[in-house]
């Protein structure tokens, strides 16, 4: 159903063909990935629909080959699963695997942000802190936010000097942040002062207040969580 409406529902993706009619097939499948992966974090695909690969590609006016490069890709990182039938599909992540991933999260990123400190670009920092401030407002988690989250997080474990850490971040955060988007929990502003929290605590250079900072905001989001899920 979501796939048969995004030719009205996202005119501003169409045109990629064209757009890209110089370029070459590597382009096409990258700005594919992205206008993918947009639909997903905007629930337009939602967890669990089965992609249509001839109807996606008319909607997206792209040819099937840079399509299914970027559907390859977003299963390697976890977007997207590959069914039996060969067709493709949005990941559902269940309440389990959200805590679970949580959990792994809350040891892995603490460690990744105590690793950072001092290396994060200071021009790059300032930019984060003034994206975090002006999100804040906003009336819901859309893209924005979840782009910026992606940047905060992702900005100290990147910076770590640990790739395998980075890379194991990035794959928890793709199955929590599928399960986020399965629902909205409201947590714009709150999540907005958590992670200036986390930013003034890496900021004073303190390993330890930077961990506990990062901590603090992944067990508030795992008990808000289960309050909504729980009914309370």
């Amino acid at each position: 159903m979501a796939q048969q409406q995004l030719r009205r529902r996202q005119p501003r993706r169409a045109g990629l063909q064209s757009e890209y009619i110089n370029g070459d097939r590597a382009n096409l499948a990258n700005h594919a990935h992205k206008a993918i992966t947009d639909l997903i974090l905007s629930r337009q695909l939602p967890g669990g629909e089965v992609i249509i690969e001839g109807r996606l590609a008319e909607a997206l006016k792209i040819s099937r080959t840079p399509l299914r490069e970027a559907l390859v890709r977003l299963v390697g990182e976890g977007m997207l699963i590959k069914q039996a039938s060969r067709s493709f599909a949005v990941r559902k992540v269940s309440a389990s695997e959200f805590f679970q991933s949580m959990k792994a999260r809350e040891i892995l990123e603490a460690e990744a942000i105590a690793a950072a400190i001092g290396k994060v670009d200071p021009e790059e920092f300032a930019v984060l802190r003034q994206e975090v401030g002006r999100l804040s407002t906003a009336p819901t988690q859309g893209t924005e936010h979840w782009q910026a989250d992606d940047r905060l997080h992702q900005l100290f474990a990147d910076a770590s000097g640990n790739a395998v850490l980075a890379k194991l971040i990035r794959q928890l955060r793709i199955a929590t942040r599928l399960f986020e988007i399965s629902r909205p929990f409201g947590r714009v502003q709150i999540d907005a002062e958590e992670h200036l929290a986390i930013i003034d605590a890496y900021a004073s250079g303190d390993p330890k207040a930077a961990r506990k900072a990062v901590q603090r905001h992944l067990r508030n989001l795992q008990k808000d969580v289960l309050d909504i899920l729980s009914g309370g």
